[in-house]
């Protein structure tokens, strides 16, 4: 009982501070990609926000942030399928519908891992993530 109490009131190392990380940029980024939804211009300064920060991020935001530009260009890959489908009547609405839920659940996905401060796992991804 004696030691108990000795090692409860003997100074030893603390546990290492968790290093604070402004998740705030990445955030900016998923909402400006929901706005995007319904502007397009927002998820455009979204991609060049995250451009601009990837390279000097932590490590934790770097995943979010290729996962960000990955989302964008993959994104815009489907959509433009979707529009030129569109154009030739073949398939247009499955292509659409089928960015929109891709890059919807991947900006959900993100947003609560951020919440979370976890990295995105798979940030190269052309799935969920």
């Amino acid at each position: 009982m004696f030691l108990e109490r000795l090692n409860m009131t003997m100074p030893g190392p603390s546990p290492a501070p968790q290093p604070i990380v402004s998740t705030n940029t990445a955030l900016i980024v998923y909402i400006l990609y929901f706005v995007g939804y319904f502007t397009g211009i927002s998820a455009l300064i979204g991609v060049v926000l995250a451009h601009v920060q990837v390279h000097d991020a932590e490590p934790l935001l770097v995943t979010h942030y290729r996962f960000q530009i990955r989302t964008f260009w993959i994104g815009l890959l489907f959509f433009a399928v979707g529009l030129i489908l569109a154009l030739v009547d073949i398939g247009a609405a499955a292509v659409l519908l089928w960015w929109f839920i891709w890059s919807l659940i991947r900006n959900i996905k993100g947003v609560l891992a951020l919440n979370e401060h976890r990295p995105i796992s798979e940030p190269d991804s052309w799935l969920f993530g």
